[in-house]
This record gives C-alpha cells, sequence and structure tokens, in this order.
C-alpha cells in the first residue's frame, strides 16, 4: 500500500507552522496554584458511580475484580469527585504504564514549537544510525507507524517472543532506544499502523537528540511538567539515559488530571500557549498510518482509533468503525495504559477522568460503563 503522502502532508504542515499562534481560552478555570473544588452533594448518581469503581471480588492478593486506586473527576476546570482506595491518598505517585505514551507526545509538540525539530524530520536528523531506518520520520513514531517489526506481547504472550518485555526488563533493557532501532523492517513506515511502545522509547531519544545536552537530562520538567504545575511527576531512564517514554511516567492523579487538562484546553495553561496551535487536534484525529492500513490487531478487535500517541471514539466511516465508547461523545479521546491507567477528555462535556488501578483481571473493567456512569455524575453539577 501506498504511502498517504498528501494526507500526511498536510496534517504535518499543519504542526510544522508555528505562525499566529491561536488565541487561548480565556474564560475557563485554570487549577493554579491548586485545583477548584466543587464537590458534589450524595445521590444516585454518586452512589451507582462509587459501587462500580470501588467494589472488589474476592481477596485482594488474588488481584482479581475492579481494583481502583484513585479516580479524579474535573468538570468545568473544578474537581467535582475525587476517591482513593487501596490504600493509596491524594499524595501517592501511580504507575502511569502507557499513559506515559500521551504525555511524551505534548513534550515532542513543546519542541516542535521551539523550533527544535519538525514532525517531518528523519529520525536519524537527531538520532544518528546508517541509513536503514533513516527514512523513518518523527511523524511515523508518533503514529506508531515506524514499519519496525516489533511485537508487542505482554503476560498473555510468552515472553521470549515479546519485544517489549525483553526492551523494558530483559537483553534492550540497558540500552532501549538502540534495542529497538535494532529491530529489522517488517513494512515500509508510515504505510502501517502497529502499536509499539519501541516506538515511543526511539522517539524519546529522537526527542533528547533534537533538544541537545543541555536538555537532555531535564526536558521533561522544562518542556511539560513544571509549565503546568505537575509536582509529583517522576520519569524514570534507561541505563543509557534514555526517559522511557512508552511507560515510566508516575504522578498522582491530581497532576494526571493536569496532564489531561492542557488537552482539553488545546495545549494552553493559563492563558499561554503549551503547545502549537493544531497539536490537539492532530493528535486527536486518526493518524496518517492507521487510514492508510490498521494493524491485523485492530481489525480483529475494533478497539479505539489510534490518533498520534492518543486513543479515540472518533468514528471512521471508510473502516466501517463506529465509536468504540458508545455511552461516550464522539468527540472523547484517551490516554490509556496498562491495568486500567486511564485519562478521559470529553470536550463537549468540560470533562476529565483520570483512574488509575490494578486491574489484573482482564475482561471485567467496563470502560462503556465507565464513562456512562461519569457523565452521569457530572450531569448532577450541571451543565
Amino acid at each position: 500500500m501506498l504511502r498517504p503522502i498528501s494526507l500526511s502532508c498536510a496534517a504535518l504542515c499543519l504542526l510544522a507552522s508555528a505562525e499566529a499562534a491561536a488565541a487561548c481560552p480565556t474564560d475557563v478555570v485554570w487549577p493554579e496554584p491548586a485545583w477548584a473544588e466543587a464537590p458534589l452533594p450524595g445521590g444516585p448518581a454518586v452512589e451507582a458511580f462509587e459501587e462500580y469503581l470501588f467494589t472488589l471480588v474476592g481477596a485482594d492478593e488474588e488481584r482479581l475484580g475492579i481494583r481502583t486506586d484513585g479516580v479524579v473527576v474535573v468538570h468545568r476546570g473544578r474537581i467535582i469527585y475525587e476517591r482513593y482506595g487501596r490504600g493509596f491518598a491524594q499524595r501517592n505517585r501511580h504507575l502511569a504504564w502507557s499513559v506515559s505514551k500521551s504525555v511524551l507526545s505534548a513534550m515532542v509538540g513543546v519542541a516542535v514549537l521551539r523550533g527544535d525539530l519538525t514532525v517531518e524530520d528523519s529520525i536519524c536528523d537527531h538520532y544518528p544510525q546508517d541509513g536503514e531506518i533513516c527514512d523513518v520520520t518523527v511523524g511515523d513514531l508518533l503514529d506508531w507507524g515506524s514499519g519496525l517489526d516489533w511485537n508487542e506481547g505482554y503476560e498473555d504472550e510468552p515472553y521470549y517472543l515479546s519485544s517489549v518485555i525483553a526492551m523494558l526488563y530483559g537483553v534492550g533493557s540497558v540500552d532501549m532506544a538502540a534495542f529497538v532501532a535494532g529491530h529489522g523492517r517488517a513494512h515500509r513506515p508510515g504505510t502501517m499502523h502497529r502499536y509499539s511502545s519501541g516506538d515511543s522509547v526511539l522517539l524519546s531519544a529522537v526527542l533528547a537528540g533534537a533538544l541537545g545536552p543541555g536538555l537532555a537530562d531535564s526536558y521533561p520538567w522544562e518542556l511539560v511538567f513544571d509549565p503546568i504545575g505537575m509536582e509529583s511527576a517522576v520519569f524514570e531512564r534507561d541505563q543509557a539515559g534514555t526517559f522511557v517514554g512508552s511507560s515510566s511516567v508516575y504522578a498522582t492523579p491530581r497532576d494526571l488530571a493536569r496532564f489531561g487538562y492542557l488537552f482539553l484546553r488545546d495545549g494552553c495553561w493559563e492563558g499561554e500557549r503549551i503547545l502549537p496551535e493544531g497539536w490537539v487536534a492532530a493528535s486527536t484525529t486518526p493518524n496518517p498510518s492507521f487510514l492508510a492500513q490498521p494493524s491485523p490487531d485492530w481489525e480483529r478487535d475494533r478497539g479505539a482509533v489510534p490518533g498520534r500517541h492518543w486513543w479515540l471514539n472518533a468514528p471512521v466511516p471508510e473502516l466501517m468503525h463506529e465509536s468504540r465508547w458508545q455511552t461516550a461523545p464522539p468527540d472523547t479521546f484517551a490516554a490509556l495504559g496498562h491495568w486500567g491507567q486511564t485519562i478521559f477528555v470529553i470536550p463537549s462535556a468540560d470533562l476529565v477522568l483520570v483512574r488509575t488501578a490494578d486491574d489484573r483481571e482482564t475482561g471485567v473493567f467496563d470502560r462503556e460503563r465507565y464513562l456512562e456512569l461519569a457523565l452521569a455524575l457530572a450531569a448532577e453539577d450541571g451543565p
């Protein structure tokens, strides 16, 4: 299948240009210095929400049932609901797992706005390699469309077949980006979406190279965490010094809500633009590699639609795909992580939902039910 040049360029040119930034919203509440709070009174919607989220099944050590560690619901810029379970409290950081990928996407966006790189750049412009993978672009990595031969297998597959287990915990853990770059080619970059934690780690190394040694050790804080007040945030690195952009951000649910709120407000914070004009829109639009050819896994499972390091509820008529979460509006998008970590952003409802969890039991937690209950909860707060 041919690379979708015209569609790709239209999106990439929008992102690469930093001219005349769009106006930031001025009539909204900002969580500075802290979140405003407007707790809901008790009622049927609150009771149903709590009953669903904080009910364990079986002994805790068996890791059964819906194992919620924390929930924060932000409506119209105020926390209207917050609760913790299983020994967690407001101050506790939580591993975000693959929610980290969406955080990395924001860091790339800030670097684009600064002029450090563009999404059309070859990865070899900033992370020198031999010529075999120099046709991969920054945009391809954002699409999970590098074309590298990668197996994103977890606990349900043999460890010896899993590229991601080898990267995080095995032979690739010393220098994760080099391990990823050493994989062979499965298909041409940009011609198929294939979800890959490897693409995200390689993107992190490319970003560090573009920023240079002055920021390579501190860019998560200088580009995103500090500007939006994510004081709890921690970002782990591998032994080579690469931030593990696939899975290693830790933060409190309140600070993860700050990150969701940045995207709810079109990449602005306190009236100032943090992300380039159009970055949020392009991140939350079906990505070019996916539109060129969805991965076989997506075709089989028909999950959420991939944006650029985000997941979308958008219908895709040309693929005969309806919204993944039927109880939520089509404009819903999400950062999703292993074992139940989620940030849902629902612009039409002015809503950010953060949940941290330990959902080890497959298929128990129903995101559609969760979204339905959360929207009912927000409705009690008024339109």
